[in-house]
């Protein structure tokens, strides 16, 4: 099993995601469910692609943190 970060923005018209630990992989959806799902099945295929390939698949070492600030 293989685990990775994605980031998901809210932008004008809908959503987009990326992971920082696979370059290049990216999803967009119309709503933050459609772009979760969408970015699952582009990972899937992503790390597939590399397995098939033959080429190592990246650690997943991104993480993200909130932080709380007051003005």
């Amino acid at each position: 099993m293989y685990r990775f970060l994605i980031v998901i923005e809210k932008t004008a018209n809908n959503y987009s995601a990326y992971s920082p630990d696979l370059p290049g992989c990216v999803a967009t959806g119309k709503t933050r469910e459609e772009v979760e799902r969408n970015m699952h099945e582009a990972v899937k295929m992503h790390v597939e692609g590399l397995l098939e390939d033959k080429l190592p698949i990246p650690k997943g070492v991104s993480s993200a943190e909130y932080i709380a600030i007051s003005a």
